[in-house]
């Protein structure tokens, strides 16, 4: 289908380290073969965006000048050619850009790869999809991908923040037992999820264990904040169990693994939109939260406070304060 596309549009621009983004008239890109240009509604806010912007994230590859923001919520202005999964005014989400020298969706519009967007779930708004993205596609590649968790197997999920609770709910939707260690103020949070909480102050992970499995362990762990968190994986996990890690960055000890005959795998959402290798599949995976978003199986947890463009810069230091009640959203308007 042919469409007139817009030829300029608003875009907050960062020009160097540790500076504000700058509300910035720029060109409006066009759709290439196999892209879509994407009216964007909503921004979701990720703790890698302050790190591009402190100039303390080498491997986002993202240089500058540069538009920032991974994931988004929008309407299909226009398709490239080749595009036949979209069409101008569907509804579509996506983790698209914001690293690796591609636009990111702190902008009024946006092509992208047409690969790594579905059509957005109709039951959720466009700023409960633009939460979705980032979070939901590490979730499902450390549990589904990697663990290939199964119903009744006891699920252990290390930190119930943006990738952990929704890791918790997948890992319910597939059948598991799930248990979340976090600070106690997260109990009530975790338990609305029908998980079980342990607070990580009040407990150590040999009592836990205990508690939990009678000391046999967890058949999955997924540790989603790094650190300490992995070395408690390794000592939770069950005999043949698998652990995951999103942030598997650091150096730890593999003997609690290796004693236990369990296998670890790592989870780099951004290596399909750094390499162009494998971005197909973030769309499938996309489309499978479509399906358990539409079944009311996963939902994501919204900080109610609403920002745009004016205020990003208070959006940027919730996160960076860790006071953010849930995952924040930039309200994008023309």
């Amino acid at each position: 289908m042919k469409t007139t596309t817009p030829t300029e549009m608003d875009a907050l621009v960062l020009t160097e380290t540790n500076s504000d983004l700058v509300r910035t008239r720029i060109v409006c890109p066009a759709p290439a073969a196999g892209e879509v240009l994407v009216r964007v509604k909503a921004s979701s806010v990720n703790p890698l965006d302050l790190k591009i912007k402190s100039g303390q994230a080498p491997h986002a590859r993202h240089p500058l000048p540069a538009i920032l923001g991974m994931d988004l919520a929008g309407v299909v202005e226009a398709v490239g050619p080749g595009v036949t999964a979209f069409k101008p005014q569907d509804e579509v989400f996506g983790l698209t850009g914001g690293v690796g020298g591609l636009q990111g969706s702190l902008a009024t519009f946006v092509s992208v790869d047409a690969d790594l967007l579905a059509h957005k779930p109709t039951n959720l708004t466009m700023r409960e999809a633009a939460a979705l993205p980032l979070v939901f596609i590490t979730a499902w590649e450390g549990l589904v991908d990697r663990a290939a968790v199964q119903a009744r197997q006891k699920v252990l999920v290390i930190g119930a923040g943006g990738v952990g609770h929704v890791a918790i709910q997948i890992a319910r939707a597939f059948g598991a037992e799930v248990f979340a260690v976090d600070k106690g103020s997260k109990q009530r949070q975790i338990e609305e999820l029908c998980a079980t909480a342990i607070d990580r102050h009040q407990t150590t992970v040999e009592e836990y264990v205990k508690d939990h499995t009678g000391g046999r362990g967890f058949d999955v762990v997924y540790d989603t904040v790094g650190g300490a968190g992995i070395d408690a994986a390794f000592n939770a996990v069950s005999r043949f169990g698998h652990v995951v890690s999103c942030l598997g960055w650091g150096t730890h000890s593999l003997g609690p693994l290796s004693f236990r005959a369990a296998s670890y795998s790592g989870v780099f959402t951004l290596l399909p939109i750094l390499t162009g290798e494998g971005r197909a599949h973030h769309g499938a995976i996309l489309r499978e939260a479509k399906r358990l978003a539409e079944a009311r199986k996963i939902a994501p947890l919204l900080d109610p406070r609403r920002y745009s463009f004016e205020t990003v810069d208070e959006a940027y230091a919730e996160i960076e304060n860790r006071t953010a009640n849930g995952k924040i959203v930039i309200d994008v308007a023309a």
